[in-house]
């Protein structure tokens, strides 16, 4: 593969989905490409690193550390971002990313990124959006799986 970024397949991912094809390719211009192989760790609970991950093949296991052991939390599928907290705040990572299998990444660092501010606005300014409706549907999703947890231990809401 390539290791530059291809603007289709920022497009189909979450991020890129407000994006025009002109856009996309500026975009792209400042975002790197990371193969990964089977068990490989693109990056660690704890670790400082604000770079932004785009899933574009393969699979990542999001884990936590939970009682002094890795706990997967999740599986990364192809399209979705990864690390949106760290990018935005340059907050310390809060879960580890191994690679399932062989895996692609798209990466975008935050200083690569604000370069865009002055020469395309237009584009930080979606990707932005995106970054928050994304934020925005985790915690959608998040607020659901707590009331369904909570109907469940208090065996309200007529399904347990």
């Amino acid at each position: 593969m390539s290791n530059k970024a291809k603007c289709d397949t920022i497009v189909d991912s979450s991020l890129g989905q407000e994006l025009e094809r002109d856009e996309c390719q500026v975009l792209s211009t400042v975002m790197g490409v990371r193969e990964l192989s089977d068990g490989e760790v693109l990056v660690e609970e704890g670790d400082d690193d604000n770079t932004l991950f785009i899933l574009t093949s393969g699979k990542l296991a999001v884990s936590s550390i939970r009682d002094g052991e890795p706990v997967q939390v999740y599986s990364m599928q192809v399209g979705e971002c990864a690390g949106t907290r760290a990018f935005v705040d340059l907050a310390k990572r809060q879960a580890t990313l191994t690679s399932v299998g062989n895996s692609t990444v798209y990466t975008l660092k935050p200083n690569d990124f604000e370069g865009l501010l002055s020469t395309h606005p237009i584009i930080v300014y979606k990707v932005m959006r995106a970054l928050f409706r994304l934020t925005h549907m985790n915690l959608m999703r998040m607020n659901v799986e707590t009331q369904e947890l909570s109907n469940y231990i208090n065996k309200t809401g007529g399904r347990y």
